[in-house]
């Protein structure tokens, strides 16, 4: 009765299971691996985002399959004040990256085609693959005093049924940006072969750097067809408002065709709803105030987390740009799996395994950076403690 591309195994993994029982049992579990702004402190300007939404205009049904031009126009001067050019009918509002990787996925591919993607990284493209009918490849990063991508193992994985290279910049979780000869090299890559860019930017404002902002992919010029996501989850840690958008830029005939296309799609959904689109611009604003707050989180964890390993030789941790998270080194004694078991057991500390991000070998933790302080702090000891 059921479709294939939906036979996914939903059996829980142990680690899941071990937190449930330890949590219903009412035990501490101090969790390292908070990814929702909304439950970590942080102070929103709740009069300015609730009068946001409730605009007179909300009343009035004025269906745009791009999104309304007024919200459209208020992504564009978010590029604006990164000194970038933006136009507003270059852009495609959607409800969430998510719904614009479907877009790109269901613009790009005929059932069975491959996307190739960044290993390590975040565990969500398996189930929009499925649901697309899109073949996953991955493509491997290494690490060097930096991550890098491996580009003579990216080239050697491209087929004649590849349709698209997808890089998350910042990468999550390893925390690099793809570095300015990298965005050339792939643009270049990209040209030739025909193939476009996907580019998960969500992270992209959480620079460590006192600099310059960060490079964006919209930026890419016009060697290869691209497609920039992000939106008001992570820039204005706003999850809830479900408001990001596809930026699409490359060559002219290209880009054309792919907005013309993707209007299409999206008018067959029509998943953008008023309120939000109007409040945009408030949306938006918010992301000063809260980018300040986080940033000033994840450098007081941080400097919390170098302090603590300067006093012992086990662990380490990984270089990191910019993002919410940081990626331990410890003591491979056993897999992954079963050194996070042991201290979600053992010490009341839960933090993501490094094969949920398909870290290439075993030793690698993952702790959120935008956890409450207090909980860092007392996580990370028992933690550390665990390796003495």
């Amino acid at each position: 009765m059921f479709s294939t591309r939906t036979n996914w195994n939903r059996s829980t993994n142990r680690l899941t299971e071990t937190l449930a029982r330890l949590q219903s049992s009412d035990r501490e579990v101090l969790d390292l691996t908070a990814s929702n702004p909304t439950e970590c402190g942080f102070r929103y300007d709740g009069a300015s985002i609730l009068k946001s939404l409730i605009h007179p205009s909300i009343l009035q049904y004025q269906p745009d399959p791009r999104g309304l031009r007024s919200a459209r126009e208020a992504v564009s001067a978010y590029y604006s004040a990164r000194d970038l050019r933006v136009s507003p009918d270059d852009l495609l509002l959607t409800t969430s990256t998510s719904e614009a990787y479907s877009y790109a996925f269901r613009l790009l591919c005929n059932p069975g085609d491959e996307i190739l993607i960044p290993t390590p990284s975040y565990p969500l493209f398996d189930f929009l693959a499925d649901l697309q009918d899109v073949k996953l490849v991955r493509y491997p990063l290494f690490y060097d005093h930096g991550w890098h991508i491996d580009f003579h193992a990216l080239e050697q994985l491209i087929t004649p049924t590849t349709r698209g290279i997808i890089v998350v910049h910042p990468n999550n979780p390893t925390g690099h940006y793809t570095r300015p000869k990298e965005m050339e090299r792939l643009a270049q890559i990209c040209a030739f072969k025909k193939l476009a860019i996907i580019a998960d930017e969500v992270f992209l404002d959480f620079s460590r750097s006192t600099g310059a902002s960060q490079r964006s992919f919209v930026a890419n010029g016009h060697a290869a067809l691209t497609f920039t996501m992000s939106g008001v989850s992570k820039i204005s840690a706003l999850p809830q408002m479900k408001m990001a958008w596809l930026a699409v830029n490359g060559p002219k005939d290209l880009k054309r065709e792919a907005l013309a296309r993707l209007e299409i799609i999206a008018d067959t959904y029509l998943s953008m709803n008023a309120p939000i689109q109007l409040a945009a611009p408030v949306l938006l604003a918010q992301r000063h105030a809260m980018q300040q707050q986080i940033m000033t989180r994840v450098e007081q964890n941080l400097a919390t987390l170098d302090s603590q390993l300067a006093d012992q030789r086990a662990c380490s941790r990984l270089e990191m740009e910019g993002g919410w998270y940081a990626v331990l080194r410890v003591p491979a004694t056993r897999s992954d799996e079963e050194i996070a078991l042991e201290l979600l057991e053992s010490e009341g500390v839960f933090v993501h395994p490094g094969h949920f991000y398909d870290f290439p070998g075993d030793g690698h933790m993952i702790v959120s950076l935008i956890t409450r302080e207090r909980d860092f702090n007392e996580g990370i000891e028992r933690l550390l403690a665990a390796f003495q």
